[in-house]
């Protein structure tokens, strides 16, 4: 089948897409996700995707349309790696009669084996350079393009349409009243808002917390509103930044839904954080970022935006890391430096319209602290 009409000819009116990956990822083929409902308008697309894709799902639903949850597997770490739930999750694909299995989870190999027990009636996806050739379309994987642009490929292959290349982060109403709230209650001043966000999956991936207190202090001399975010489970990281500060700060680990945390992402002036998920928020709501990159392949997972979204990162012999502790003493992280972070924050918020910093350490209000920053004030 000529490549060009594979949509087209196929006609598909249910597709299956595999991608059972974290945030940051899913970000990154919203684009490819959009290509494809553009090109197949009444098809009922369902993703295979892991447990927490279901607020995805409910977010991009002009996109997708239903989850169905990976039930893991052998060689895929982001869940318990067990084959035990594979032969009912096959029975139910089977039964279900795709038209089109769509493998978006990676480079190929195992993922393509698990796509075509699927049953579709037709697969695509990617190819490795010494795997055998697959029945439907795949492509050679596109090691040289940044991740969003490697979907984007295969959507090309698959004839849809691919000009719009920008990440997307829709807000709800809740999201916003989130905001709202949370504004209200710590009394952000949105004008000179800076994000601190100092987690990320990976040990490997996070530069040192001390180093993030050392860039929020100097911002914070500044007369920058230092924020600093995280998930709850990130609490003692997000803690230990704080500790380590000498200015105030919001603490605000834990206390954001998703939709809540992309709500602030888009009222703040900056995003200083590592390269994992919430520097493609930014990306998507168009917030000004400095990325520090420790191990990632930045030529893959740095923001197309190369003004707005500027990635700091130093390149060891060991890049990209494929550990989730470094064996090696960190040098990539610890080889971009305080000042060089800085310089790069008060660059970037020089070109951001509507900011407006303080004088150095502007009085807070009481509102703007809770009992977590009183307590650091008091020591």
């Amino acid at each position: 089948m000529n490549a060009g009409s594979f949509l087209a000819s196929l006609a598909p009116r249910r597709i299956a897409i595999f991608r059972a990956l974290q945030l940051g990822d899913m970000l990154c083929s919203v684009p490819a996700l959009r290509a494809l409902r553009k090109a197949a308008p009444q098809a009922q697309i369902a993703l295979i995707g892991l447990p927490w894709a279901q607020s995805f799902v409910e977010r991009y639903a002009d996109l997708v349309d239903e989850l169905i949850v990976f039930p893991g597997a052998e060689g895929f770490p982001e869940q318990r790696e067990s084959n035990d739930g594979l032969p009912a999750f096959f029975e139910s694909m089977q039964a279900q009669r795709f038209d089109l299995a769509i493998q978006l989870h990676g480079s190929g190999g195992v993922a393509n084996d698990l796509l075509i027990q699927c049953g579709a009636r037709a697969n695509a996806g990617f190819v490795q350079p010494d795997e055998a050739p697959r029945n439907g379309l795949f492509i050679g994987w596109p090691d040289d393009l940044p991740e969003p642009e490697r979907y984007l490929a295969l959507m090309r292959a698959l004839g849809a349409d691919t000009h719009d290349r920008h990440l997307s982060f829709p807000l709800s109403d809740r999201d916003g009243e989130e905001y709202a709230s949370l504004a209200a209650t710590h009394g952000i001043e949105a004008e000179r808002l800076v994000l601190i966000h100092p987690g990320a999956q990976l040990p490997s991936r996070r530069w040192p917390a001390a180093r993030f207190a050392e860039v929020a202090d100097r911002l914070a001399a500044d007369g920058w509103q230092i924020a600093i975010t995280g998930t709850a489970a990130e609490a003692s990281l997000t803690g230990e930044v704080l500790g380590a500060m000498t200015a105030p700060a919001l603490h605000l680990a834990g206390a954001t839904s998703l939709g809540g945390l992309a709500a602030l992402v888009a009222q703040a002036r900056l995003v200083v954080c590592n390269d994992t998920g919430i520097s493609h928020i930014a990306a998507a709501m168009a917030t000004a970022s400095v990325v520090i990159a420790s191990g990632s392949d930045t030529q893959r997972w740095a923001p197309l935006d190369h003004a707005r979204h500027r990635v700091l990162a130093d390149y060891p012999p060991c890049r990209p890391c494929m550990f989730r502790e470094c064996p090696y003493g960190h040098p990539c992280a610890l080889n971009v430096s305080v000042e060089r972070v800085v310089e790069t924050a008060r660059a970037q918020l020089a070109g951001v319209q509507d900011a407006r910093p303080a004088g150095p350490y502007a009085l807070h209000t009481q509102a703007e602290t809770g009992p977590f920053e009183e307590l650091h004030h008091a020591a």
